[in-house]
């Protein structure tokens, strides 16, 4: 009866293992690390600055979407190529965040956005909320909220 018993112990054991082994396995596949998740969201900032269609739309799934007011794109073909447009009409673009919260796979980002219009030369300044979505290290979805009308969080400092 000894040897069933601890047959049975060294059994448990080995499944209580291997199920822990693969539930931290099955977490890990496709996380995106708060580190990398900053990092990603640093290099965006930086696109957007130098109006850089390439750099933002690589920084996508291949299907991901971004979404702005009024705006829907979904591919890196298609937000490569509206961030193109954008960067044609705008110059001088400056922004500054002002926090970033992570929770797993998801970030929420507050930033202060300012451009001008090349046809006009209006300042345009904004308040601005992002959600975001990564998988596997990459964006998959960016939707804005813009604020325009309230004053700016670089004021309120």
């Amino acid at each position: 009866m000894k040897v069933k018993f601890s047959n049975l112990v060294l059994w448990l054991g080995l499944i209580l293992i291997l199920f822990n082994f693969g539930f931290d396995m099955n977490r890990s596949v496709g996380a995106t690390e708060p580190q990398v998740i900053r990092a990603i969201i640093e290099q965006a900032k930086t696109a957007w600055i130098d109006r850089d269609a390439d750099a933002l739309a690589q920084l996508f799934t291949v299907d991901g979407e971004l979404i702005v007011p009024g705006q829907r794109w979904q591919g890196r073909t298609r937000i490569r190529t509206e961030v193109a447009k954008y960067a044609q009409q705008y110059r001088d673009v400056s922004i500054t965040i002002s926090q970033i919260i992570i929770e797993g796979d998801r970030a929420a980002v507050e930033w202060h956005y300012e451009d001008t219009e090349h046809a006009t030369g209006k300042r345009n300044k904004a308040d601005d909320a992002i959600a975001i979505d990564f998988k596997a290290g990459q964006i998959d979805r960016w939707r804005e909220y813009f604020d325009t009308q309230s004053r700016s969080l670089s004021q309120h400092q």
